[in-house]
């Protein structure tokens, strides 16, 4: 992890939920901003250890994970710059039963628990901007449980990788098979198979560790529908920003 340095008012605009508050509660969640970069797969909150800082992402994209075992863990959601990783905070508990890290590397913005929990827990346009986020990011758990249940691999690593360029910053991300199978909760040889499907269509480029959206259009044509219902909900939800 880089060290902190100070936050430009212009780069918090990249986080969806910050961009969207008026410029005097604007300000004042900046005060308590520092801006970090992080390491793929760098830890951001553990299970059931006290959570010290909210992250609002902006070109970081986070994974928050179920861990089943000490062998298997399954993706329950990702955040990246529409959102923020700490909900429990924000929902009045300072712990989670699930880990946060990094999934893409990247910048984003912490604030420490104790000034998140003052800030958020008054009624204003944060507190506001949480709640419907927090709908939005109950919808992509919900659909993301029954996706894994209902589809098959190719569709499901197309859903993935569509979540995952939304979030990301141009149209090549780091990403192995056997952090993909990780995430999906699925074999490797299965991801394997999926992924060569989608590069014989032309929809992505993969070489050494790094994956690129090639045909977005085809790419969503080959997803399931879950991904087209969890973007529908969160632009309904979520107030655009401020950014230019």
């Amino acid at each position: 992890m880089m060290p902190a340095v100070a936050v430009a008012p212009e780069e918090l605009l990249r986080n969806r939920l910050l961009g969207a508050l008026p410029p005097e509660d604007y300000e004042r969640a900046r005060s308590h901003l520092e801006l970090v970069h992080y390491a793929q797969r760098q830890v951001l909150i553990e299970p059931e250890e006290p959570i010290r800082h909210v992250y609002f992402p902006m070109t970081m994209v986070a994974s928050i994970v179920n861990l089943m075992d000490e062998a298997k863990a399954v993706e329950v959601g990702t955040v990246g710059c529409e959102g923020m990783v700490g909900l429990p905070l924000f929902l009045g508990d300072d712990r989670s039963p699930l880990r946060a890290f990094a999934q893409v590397p990247g910048m984003a913005a912490r604030m420490k628990a104790d000034a998140f929990a003052s800030f958020a827990s008054v009624p204003g346009a944060l507190h506001q901007v949480l709640l419907r986020y927090t709908q939005a990011f109950l919808t992509q758990v919900a659909q993301s449980a029954a996706c894994n249940g209902a589809h098959l691999v190719q569709e499901r690593c197309a859903r993935w990788l569509l979540m995952t360029h939304d979030r990301a910053e141009g149209d090549a991300f780091p990403l192995t098979h056997e952090f993909l199978a990780f995430m999906l909760s699925v074999r490797r040889p299965g991801v394997t198979i999926a992924m060569r499907a989608l590069q014989d269509l032309g929809l992505v480029r993969y070489v050494r560790g790094w994956v690129e959206i090639a045909d977005r259009a085809g790419l969503e044509r080959a997803s399931c529908a879950c991904y087209r219902v969890v973007r529908a909900h969160t632009e309904r939800l979520l107030p655009p920003s401020r950014r230019r």
